[in-house]
């Protein structure tokens, strides 16, 4: 049986708080950078008895204070849902997640409250981890100075991490995944994730127009504001069957059809096909075609789709499954 991840939209209720391990961050894709933090944890839990825990919060901090601001183009794009966020921070052995609501209440929190009220009663935390310019209360007054001095107080230990680089020498951050997504470059973001970029999400009914066109598509949901270029993408699809199967995806708002809808991943399953109306599955993205256009009428978006399958089929042909 696979340990169960408990994730709390707010503090963990009195029965079931356990003394833990803890790391703060936004988390935003699970990255090597966070992996390495998450390994930390582990360590250090399965050392001292702990519970391994990790806290976030949503909106992210800096989406809360742009749109405070009226400055919703400094929202930052996501890379991974909180589902992907979940299912990657268990793979990371993480037992308990807090995802905590960052409003105007926990905005204005001083220092020595944060500690106290969150760390210390909340969740009962023995051992932390953050990054070494953590800073945390009202206006980003805390930082690892007043934290060590809180931790002294309280009874628990505080660590830093220094940034992870990557094979080039330099920081890994979810800023310059993001720039990979938003430039289609990704190898480069499954060289700084540590695997290849992926939504995962319930397949749903459709209109049915690409099984009207003899390409039937999978449809799903993305998150909002996803980092990923809109465009065409060689796909490879898990959940379906005991393999990955290969596709292509439209990540788009289809513009031949709707004009301007809401964005959408399409995804045709090359030379195979599957039942897969209410499924979870995860489409993982390896290559990037070409641009998101609007045709003429639906015969060129038929040949259009046909040559992207053929693309597909020659990507697949060199690099495999």
């Amino acid at each position: 049986m696979k340990p169960t991840l408990h994730i709390y939209r707010s503090l963990p209720p009195a029965e079931h708080r356990q003394p833990c391990a803890l790391t703060i961050g936004s988390f935003d894709g699970v990255h090597l950078g966070h992996q390495a933090i998450l390994a930390r944890v582990c360590e250090a839990a399965a050392n001292r008895g702990l519970l391994p825990s990790a806290m976030t919060f949503s909106p992210h901090p800096r989406e809360y204070f742009a749109r405070l601001r009226g400055l919703p183009d400094l929202v930052p794009r996501r890379i991974s849902s909180l589902r992907d966020q979940c299912m990657a921070l268990a793979q990371a052995g993480m037992r308990q997640l807090v995802v905590r609501r960052f409003d105007h209440t926990l905005a204005n929190m001083s220092p020595d409250d944060f500690v106290r009220h969150i760390l210390v009663e909340g969740l009962d935390v023995r051992w932390l981890l953050v990054g070494s310019d953590f800073r945390y209360g009202r206006a980003r007054s805390g930082d690892i100075a007043t934290l060590r001095q809180a931790g002294a107080e309280h009874g628990f230990e505080v660590h830093t991490l220094d940034d992870v680089l990557d094979a080039r020498g330099r920081r890994i951050s979810s800023s310059d995944i993001r720039e990979a997504l938003a430039s289609a470059d990704m190898v480069l973001a499954r060289d700084l994730l540590g695997r290849w970029p992926s939504i995962c999400a319930h397949v749903r009914h459709g209109r049915k127009l690409g099984r009207n066109l003899g390409f039937p598509t999978m449809n799903q949901g993305v998150p909002e504001r996803s980092a990923l270029r809109p465009g065409i993408y060689v796909t490879r699809v898990h959940g379906l069957a005991d393999r990955p199967l290969a596709g292509v995806s439209s990540l788009g708002v289809r513009p031949t059809i709707e004009g301007e809808g809401k964005l959408l991943l399409e995804t045709h399953l090359l030379d195979t096909s599957a039942d897969a109306y209410g499924k979870l599955i995860n489409v993982e993205f390896l290559h990037y075609l070409r641009d998101e256009k609007k045709f003429s009428d639906l015969d060129a978006l038929t040949a259009a789709i046909r040559q992207d399958a053929d693309d597909a089929r020659a990507y697949f042909s060199v690099h495999g499954l």
